[in-house]
């Protein structure tokens, strides 16, 4: 019902005469509807006077917080009254009681509209923090309770990947994480003046570990989805160097936190949340150096690696392009200290040796990204290069066993030749790639998945790969034939595989040829039925076209394929021969 100025004023009177405990919700909503009713006629000015007047604010005090929610509506649609609007806001963050302002501030978080997150969050932060530092108890718990709420709103809104897409900040995420990191200061000044002293409150400790609980949610959302380049300064890069300043500020040693102490869990980040979040913090740490000058240059570079390692795994784990690229780099940067040839075979044993190898593998087999692939095959090779002799010959049985893909067991058979080259050498003689231990993994690659059914095409990059190091092998004999019981059992699995290949290449060719042949009568067939049509059309006036399951390729590409096909059976067989002329010359040398 609308109220004529009279009636307003006599309302008003009667409000300045009414003590708080006696107002009625009714008072409280009336009170709200004049003030929605001053914003909607645009006249914020009479209602910014209004909430000044000396005379008002024992109302103000009392009932001011309802009209919060409609002032920052008007600020969020940028009327034309905005700064009244603001200052407004700022006299009931100064004049209204702390807990009821805080309850009212945490209600419009909790109900933000979808299209207006980042506007409202950056109209609310400064008069959230103005009434924050106006608490005398539980501040720690309520600048919690306000971080969290504001996160999760946060985590609504697109990352942006690109540095132009950060540049341009469409929906404002980079915006607000630049006010929340604003936000946090003073309490995060507040931590540090009290951790001067020797003594800490509960309550002291309790902010620090809200803190903490904002900064470790910061890493896992958006940190960890972000493109991040200490070359190319971003808003969140800045946000990121803020994070990584304000832990140890806090009193929280970034060793500790990655190495030692894992976060606890909580209700707001579980396990694997925290385990995002700290690998986030070391790629920042050890990829991106972001604080790198102050850690602690104590630990090794194989315990780094070791400690990381948990980190790689989480990160190679998640299929998305962000977390993959990161997981790479931190492999890569935590490989790179290690010496050559130094990791003991015993690091196999942990866990996550051998899941980041597998993590990585399936990377190089399934990920449609080139660009991620080729990062990922440079990695792999890296950890093969720092490796001692007998890691690398467990994990090369490892992958030969597991990786079920032939691209990459072509790629540990050409490591495997590269071993032994390097076993030959003066001074370099192992057990691992000479000696008795050598035989079982010549055992795997020495191998046909299926026996004579093994699809010669799909293993193709395996077996050319197989038979180059064999014909290696059967070139320098000298260096294996000193230990006699190593020669025969290789000349043994030689003959068992050259044999079973052969055999494997004649069914297969004798299939593809088969199939060649089929085609080409087809294609004779269909080229005589269609000069048979050409005749006829002049005597018909309609076709009826039947409908025919033809394969996905043209005849002309089945016509390739096949050819391709039996010129790789040709190449196989030849590889073959050789390698037997060669075994038969050095056996007419010895003899």
């Amino acid at each position: 019902m609308m109220m004529n100025e009279d009636q307003v004023n006599d309302m008003i009177q009667r409000w300045r005469n009414t003590p708080e405990d006696k107002l009625k919700p009714e008072d409280y909503q009336q009170f709200k509807n004049l003030g929605s009713a001053c914003l909607t006629q645009g006249d914020s000015a009479r209602l910014l006077k209004f909430l000044h007047d000396e005379k008002n604010q024992g109302i103000v005090k009392s009932m001011g917080c309802v009209l919060i929610a409609p002032l920052v509506n008007e600020v969020v649609q940028k009327e034309k009254s905005l700064d009244h609007c603001q200052a407004a806001i700022t006299h009931l963050t100064k004049t209204c009681r702390p807990d009821e302002l805080l309850h009212s501030l945490l209600a419009l978080v909790e109900d933000i509209d979808p299209g207006t997150i980042s506007e409202t969050i950056l109209a609310l932060v400064p008069h959230l923090q103005t009434v924050l530092l106006q608490l005398d108890d539980r501040k720690a718990e309520s600048v919690g309770l306000v971080l969290a709420a504001l996160q999760k709103q946060l985590t609504r809104l697109p990352v942006p990947y690109t540095h132009r897409q950060a540049e341009a900040d469409e929906h404002g995420l980079c915006r607000c994480c630049n006010a929340l990191a604003a936000f946090t200061k003073p309490f995060v000044e507040e931590v540090k003046r009290k951790n001067g002293s020797y003594v800490a409150t509960s309550e002291n400790e309790e902010l620090r570990i809200e803190l903490l609980k904002f900064c470790m949610r910061s890493l896992r959302d958006p940190l960890l989805e972000a493109e991040l380049n200490r070359n190319r300064k971003s808003s969140l890069w800045l946000f990121a160097t803020e994070i990584m300043a304000t832990l140890p500020a806090i009193q929280e040693s970034l060793s500790e936190l990655l190495f030692f102490s894992p976060l606890k869990k909580s209700p707001q980040m579980d396990d694997s949340q925290s385990k995002e979040s700290r690998a986030c913090l070391a790629y920042l740490l050890f990829v991106q150096l972001i604080t790198i000058d102050s850690f602690p240059a104590v630990f090794s570079p194989v315990f780094v690696l070791q400690c990381n390692m948990e980190y790689i795994n989480q990160l190679l784990s998640i299929k998305k392009e962000s977390h993959l690229l990161k997981g790479l780099a931190l492999y890569s940067k935590s490989l790179e200290s290690v010496q050559d040839n130094s990791l003991p075979v015993s690091l196999q044993e942990l866990k996550s040796f051998y899941s980041v190898p597998q993590n990585l593998r399936q990377l190089l087999t399934d990920c449609p990204m080139q660009h991620l692939r080729e990062s990922g095959l440079q990695v792999l090779q890296l950890f093969i290069n720092k490796l001692d002799l007998e890691a690398k010959h467990k994990f090369f049985r490892c992958m030969l066993k597991t990786s079920n893909h032939a691209g990459v067991e072509s790629y540990i058979v050409k490591n495997i030749r590269s071993q032994v080259e390097f076993s030959m050498e003066p001074g370099n003689a192992n057990k691992w790639f000479l000696g008795k231990e050598f035989l079982s993994l010549l055992g795997l690659v020495f191998c046909l998945p299926q026996g004579a059914e093994t699809d010669l095409l799909n293993n193709m990059d395996r077996i050319m790969e197989s038979l180059n190091l064999l014909r290696y092998l059967v070139i320098r004999d000298k260096e294996l034939r000193s230990n006699t019981a190593v020669w025969e059992e290789l000349c043994r699995i030689k003959d068992e595989y050259l044999k079973m290949l052969r055999v494997c290449i004649s069914i297969s060719r004798g299939y593809h040829s088969a199939e060649l042949k089929a085609l080409r009568e087809d294609q004779k067939l269909k080229a005589r039925e269609a000069r048979d049509a050409a005749r006829s059309t002049r005597l018909v006036k309609s076709i009826t076209v039947k409908h025919e399951k033809v394969s996905n390729m043209s005849p002309e590409v089945q016509n390739q394929v096949l050819q391709s096909a039996l010129v790789t059976f040709d190449l196989m067989e030849s590889l073959i021969v050789r390698i037997e002329e060669i075994a038969e010359e050095k056996l007419k040398i010895l003899n």
